[in-house]
């Protein structure tokens, strides 16, 4: 029975030995506790798209360089216009909303009369030297205007008939 209790006396004094004030290293690894996350705020910045952009002094890449426009609207010019907007236009654009091209809704309030008929009568030059151009390229999925092969005048009727456009 002595043996006993030493071979007791000795197991009781390892496990208070091996319990004492040893400090346990926290591990990373599962626990119950709520970690507290670091969120990291991105600050994104809104881009405008290219069709709702405003510029009034870019006059692109083309034939015309300057344009001034009548007070008054010529209904007959707008009228031919709209006959040739309708022909030639309507497969990508349409009048009252975005389409495979861009509304031209508001048009001449964010482009200089310039800028439109250079981009109708010159799209293909347009798209690779005017920043503008270059972008709304972009927005509508690298879909380029199709150079219709205008006239001066078919070009000046259609702008016309844009101005009538609200």
């Amino acid at each position: 029975m002595k043996t006993t209790l030493k071979v007791m006396t000795i197991l009781f004094a390892a496990i208070l030995i091996s319990c004492g004030d040893k400090e346990e290293k926290n591990k990373a690894g599962f626990s119950y506790e709520k970690k507290t996350e670091t969120k990291q705020t991105i600050k994104k910045t809104e881009t405008v798209p290219a069709s709702k952009k405003t510029d009034l002094n870019n006059k692109g890449v083309g034939p015309i360089t300057s344009m001034t426009l009548d007070t008054e609207i010529n209904q007959t010019m707008a009228t031919h216009g709209a006959d040739v907007f309708k022909k030639l236009c309507t497969a990508c654009h349409r009048a009252d909303k975005k389409f495979i091209g861009p509304s031209p809704i508001g048009i001449l309030d964010r482009r200089s009369p310039e800028w439109i008929m250079n981009m109708i009568l010159n799209p293909d030059e347009m798209v690779q030297k005017d920043p503008l151009a270059k972008a709304l390229l972009i927005e509508f999925n690298g879909s380029p205007m199709a150079n219709q092969n205008l006239s001066e005048e078919d070009a000046r009727a259609v702008l016309e008939y844009f101005r009538t456009l609200k």
